[in-house]
């Protein structure tokens, strides 16, 4: 193309009175073989020679000044071009590195969640079998707490989790949580030893009820329409499933209630007292306080109220095995433990009510499970109030993320 480029550009009469572009040749001469490097010719081949000769001859013939060209801007927006080809590339790796991090996450989170619920399974089946066998749920719960207090030092020691620097005024805001948490544990283990764990379970889908009228009386927080009528099933399948319950009484139905009431007050204080005082807390570093002084606050309650009764001696006077019992409580009390634990490492993770969605799923596989495994008698009536109850906890946590529409003025 070179050649043709120097025997026609002569020839041509009306470019011989034009003394500027006498050195076009040598202009040629100089920059075709970079501007031939950095253009693709493929098309250029193919095409006449005519062609490619008026694109140079185009782009040179316009320079008015040699270090300054004007027509070197379209090699650069070429260039610039291949920059951004080349820049869209990097993104294509890093989403391929998003999503193997986005699937890394998910894993944790489904085996958290798996995690929660299993534990949770294996504690109230546990723990109904050592209740049933030993009916002293004040020293039942301190034993679960005596256990978590155990762990939690071990974790403190071994640098596991961080130490907290606690202060005065946050220990003096703590305790309140720390009695109603007390309070809300201890309920439900005297619940479960009066009646079936799918009927305990069944009553603390109550909850959502006992949170709209707390934050409303103490909190000021009014609930919207959809709230008020997501708790209309929740009420309704409870009284029902009620009704029917094979294994009802009045003490572990009212036990069960004040559970509700215990920690429903727990997350209220939490709103309320909990103001400027832990904000360099965490909700894991919370729950392991809360363990320690509930384990202290309970303790002498039990041996004011039931006394040193679980000692083998005891328990061998009983007709109890020993080992059997020891050997399922501690387990029911290292489960308890660590699905807490783990509950909180998953609101870490997630949004409250994605959290309460999952909560609702879990006391569903609570129910089913601990009625497969104690086969538990169950009536049609008594399945269809609990299924109306838990659908209504599952309405609650949907609904209770709209927000009312601001009052224009």
């Amino acid at each position: 193309m070179q050649s043709s480029a120097f025997t026609i550009s002569p020839s041509l009469p009306d470019l011989r009175p034009r003394r500027s572009l006498a050195t076009l040749p040598r202009v040629g001469f100089r920059f075709d073989p970079i501007r031939a490097s950095e253009r693709p010719v493929s098309r250029d081949l193919d095409g006449p020679a005519n062609v490619v000769l008026t694109r140079r001859s185009w782009s040179f013939s316009l320079s008015s000044s040699r270090l300054r060209p004007w027509n070197p801007l379209p090699p650069l927006l070429s260039e610039r071009k291949n920059f951004e080809i080349r820049a869209t590339a990097v993104p294509e790796s890093a989403n391929e590195g998003e999503k193997s991090g986005g699937l890394g996450r998910t894993l944790v989170l489904g085996s958290l969640f798996g995690l929660w619920y299993l534990f949770n399974i294996y504690f109230n089946i546990y723990n109904k079998q050592v209740l049933k066998a030993f009916p002293n749920p004040v020293t039942v719960s301190v034993g679960q707490f005596a256990v978590g207090s155990v762990i939690v030092t071990f974790m403190w020691a071994l640098n596991l989790y961080k130490r907290p620097k606690i202060t005065g005024a946050q220990l003096a805001a703590i305790v309140p949580l720390a009695v109603v948490h007390t309070l809300g544990n201890l309920f439900t283990n005297m619940s479960l030893g009066k009646v079936a764990v799918s009927f305990t379970h069944t009553i603390k889908a109550m909850e959502p009820f006992f949170s709209v009228l707390l934050s409303a009386m103490f909190l000021g927080e009014m609930p919207t329409l959809w709230v008020v009528g997501s708790l209309v099933p929740i009420v309704s399948g409870v009284a029902l499933a009620s009704v029917t319950e094979a294994s009802f009484n009045w003490a572990g139905f009212w036990s069960a209630m004040a559970s509700n009431l215990s920690n429903q007050s727990r997350n209220v204080l939490s709103k309320k007292v909990m103001v400027r005082k832990e904000e360099s807390m965490d909700n894991i570093t919370l729950f392991s306080i809360i363990t320690i002084m509930s384990f202290i606050l309970l303790a002498p309650v039990a041996l004011f109220m039931e006394g040193i009764k679980f000692t083998p001696a005891y328990l061998q006077s009983a007709g109890l095995n020993v080992k059997q019992v020891y050997i399922r409580a501690f387990l029911a009390a290292l489960c308890f433990h660590a699905y807490q634990q783990v509950s909180y490492m998953i609101l870490q993770r997630v949004s409250p009510v994605t959290h309460s969605v999952g909560n609702c799923v879990k006391r569903v596989v609570v129910i089913v499970s601990s009625v497969l495994f104690f086969q538990t008698p169950v009536s049609p009536i008594n399945s269809f109030g609990t299924g109306i109850a838990l659908a209504g906890v599952f309405l609650y946590s949907r609904v209770k993320r709209i927000k009312p529409k601001p009052k224009t003025a």
